[in-house]
């Protein structure tokens, strides 16, 4: 037995390198059609305050493309009172069942972090998403540890939504910006396809730096180039209530966040 606290012997663990993920055998670009590398930490940065929807969209569409549900999602009262609610209608455009679906709203960030490293351990689960606003400075790269010791236990996949954030020193296997970008119209001007602009600003034991766009093929569940997806009705919904599906009518280009 330790002569030390349980909280110091932990620390030593982490700073030792516990937790650290292993590198992701898979060629880059696997993400598109089979999701991000499961039981582990993951970061999803909005691009800017404005990208917050398409951020969320695109965290749900992985969460699909991985198939690892069901899904809790851990969301703050102010940055829900600020933001809005997630969209119901938005998800399930996406191909995402409320049946899969826990949604947690929790007094404060403090109680958010509780939320998730109690979730992180539940190996019912498929996904923790986390979602949190601003500088969040609880996600530190000790808690970001814990997060993945967690995950690598449990199997669960845990996604980090950053809004309003800059990228920070955390043990996550990846780290991806995401931004809205225009998708082009359907057959009849209908809505396009969820569009995202990504960057991959991380990856452990693999390239940085893959830059794409991408359409959501709610169908197929993967990511696609633009204009290689069928036309789908109805999938260029915002995951933002009182936010526009389309930001630029009625010109025949649509906007997925």
């Amino acid at each position: 037995m330790s002569d030390s606290p349980p909280s110091i012997a932990m620390l030593r663990l982490l700073a030792a390198g516990a937790g650290t993920p292993q590198a992701d055998p898979r060629p880059a670009g696997a993400w598109r059609d089979g999701g991000l590398p499961r039981a582990q930490l993951h970061e999803v940065y909005a691009a800017e305050a404005e990208d917050a929807a398409a951020a969320t969209g695109f965290a749900a569409a992985l969460v699909l493309a991985a198939g690892a549900l069901p899904l809790l999602w851990v969301r703050v009262e102010k940055d829900e009172a600020a933001a809005g609610r997630l969209h119901a209608t938005g998800l399930i455009e996406l191909g995402l069942s409320p049946d899969a679906l826990v949604l947690v709203v929790v007094a404060d960030e403090a109680m958010a972090l509780r939320v998730a490293a109690d979730a992180a351990r539940c190996a019912g689960l498929g996904t923790l998403v986390l979602e949190t606003r601003g500088a969040a400075r609880g996600l530190d790269l000790t808690t970001t540890r814990r997060l993945m010791l967690a995950a690598e236990a449990s199997g669960v996949t845990v996604l980090s939504i950053r809004v309003g954030a800059e990228p920070s020193a955390s043990a996550a296997a990846s780290r991806w910006r995401v931004a809205a970008c225009p998708s082009a119209a359907l057959a009849a001007n209908a809505p396009g396809l969820p569009a995202f602009a990504v960057e991959c600003l991380r990856r452990r034991g693999g390239p940085a730096g893959e830059r794409r766009l991408v359409e959501w093929n709610r169908d197929a569940r993967c990511f696609e180039e633009p204009g290689a997806a069928p036309a789908l009705a109805g999938a260029g919904v915002s995951l933002a209530p009182g936010r526009a599906a389309a930001l630029d009518p009625p010109a025949p280009v649509r906007r997925a966040g």
